[in-house]
């Protein structure tokens, strides 16, 4: 089946959503499938036009931004091309060009499937609020006009106003979760490399407001009352994020404060995570808002035999829930985030499950083997 997968940004851009798209898409072309991304040329640096790991990705020029937006004029006419060229759309939400390509699915008798991967909340501010009200709009005509919506839970299902819309269109697939496999060399010489030596909480994000930094940075005190030697790890871009320049100013000061307990790893590779997981004591997901829905790092840490401690966002609890491998804390609760800590570290053996046991929840075969179905049976 030839699929086209549309979104705003796909990798190299470091998402949650990138990565899932990335994962799923490369997977499909690996069952026999052609996988064509069309998607934004948000770095001018960016080939147009490439092909990564089997899936043709396929970049429409940014002429303008609004927030983390792009305005790109010629998208819909490469939509229009690449439309008549494939069987099925998997579409990306939120998405603000995601309506123009779900009517040209429905105007080509082709299946669209939407994935809803979070709410879109930017930062204060008139242009944002407008911003947030177009997307909003977009991503309810793109639902109207699709012929199923992906959720990763039931939970998120039950709790988001969007997808509560489109009850009777709901498919709940797990989301594609999968880690890179670590030697024992490459993980003591992570170890050492990173100076590791006591108790290690880890972080794996954006720097960005929704990941809900501050709340770790505020429940530091108290766990350094307990172990004055434990050390944040965060993995991800923590300099110049689209979007985020007066969240990193803000937290500047807390940052400065914290800075022989907190080290900013920077954007690392897949073997590099696969060696950072082990050498955490636990991961830490306190997100504060819709824009999170799961949280991709939790399960590839539990994978690695390390706990999680998440916020309790619909969705962003399900791991934990799940597997039982964790704790979930009340939303913007950095009290309570601290006290989850020290009990992971004063317990942690309580919270580890077998590998073999998260891996046959998640995986990305398992994901791709369900989106292939799904399409499959739409085409009938």
């Amino acid at each position: 089946m030839r699929l086209l997968f549309g979104l705003t940004y796909y990798r190299p851009y470091v998402s949650g959503l990138t990565i899932y798209v990335e994962r799923l898409a490369t997977a499909l072309a690996r069952r026999g499938h052609g996988v064509t991304v069309l998607t934004s040329q948000y770095d001018p640096s960016l080939p147009l036009r490439e092909v990564i790991d089997g899936v043709r990705v396929v970049r429409a020029p940014v002429a303008a931004r609004v927030s983390k937006g792009v305005i790109m004029p010629n998208f819909g006419g490469l939509a229009t091309v690449l439309a008549l060229h494939h069987d099925a759309m998997s579409l990306h939400l939120p998405q603000f060009d995601a309506p123009g390509l779900a009517l040209r699915g429905r105007l080509f008798r082709q299946p669209v499937v939407l994935t809803y991967h979070s709410d879109l909340q930017l930062p204060p501010g008139l242009i944002n609020r407008v911003a947030n009200r177009v997307v909003d709009t977009a991503n309810v005509s793109a639902g109207v006009l699709s012929t199923r919506v992906v959720a990763y839970t039931q939970d998120f299902a039950e709790h988001s106003p969007f997808l509560r819309r489109f009850r009777d269109k709901i498919v709940v697939i797990p989301p594609p979760v999968e880690v890179a496999q670590a030697s024992q060399a490459e993980i003591a010489g992570f170890r050492e490399r990173w100076n590791i030596r006591g108790p290690v909480i880890g972080m794996a994000a954006r720097l960005a407001a929704e990941k809900g930094v501050e709340i770790l940075l505020n429940a530091l005190p108290r766990v350094l009352q307990a172990y004055p030697n434990a050390r944040v790890l965060f993995a991800g871009p923590f300099e110049n994020v689209l979007g985020e320049a007066d969240y990193a100013r803000r937290l500047a000061p807390l940052f400065q404060r914290y800075s022989d307990h907190w080290t900013f790893l920077g954007t690392l590779n897949p073997r590099e995570m696969a060696a950072f997981f082990p050498n955490l004591d636990m991961i830490v997901v306190p997100s504060l808002n819709s824009t999170e829905t799961f949280g991709l790092v939790q399960v590839e840490a539990m994978l690695c035999g390390t706990p999680s401690i998440a916020s309790a966002l619909p969705g962003v609890r399900q791991p934990v829930q799940q597997t039982g491998m964790g704790l979930v804390v009340p939303i913007g609760d950095s009290a309570a985030l601290a006290e989850a800590i020290v009990e992971v570290l004063a317990n942690r053996a309580r919270f580890v499950r077998p590998r073999a046991e998260i891996a046959a929840r998640f995986s990305t075969e398992r994901t791709a083997a369900e989106y292939e179905a799904l399409f499959n049976e739409l085409k009938r």
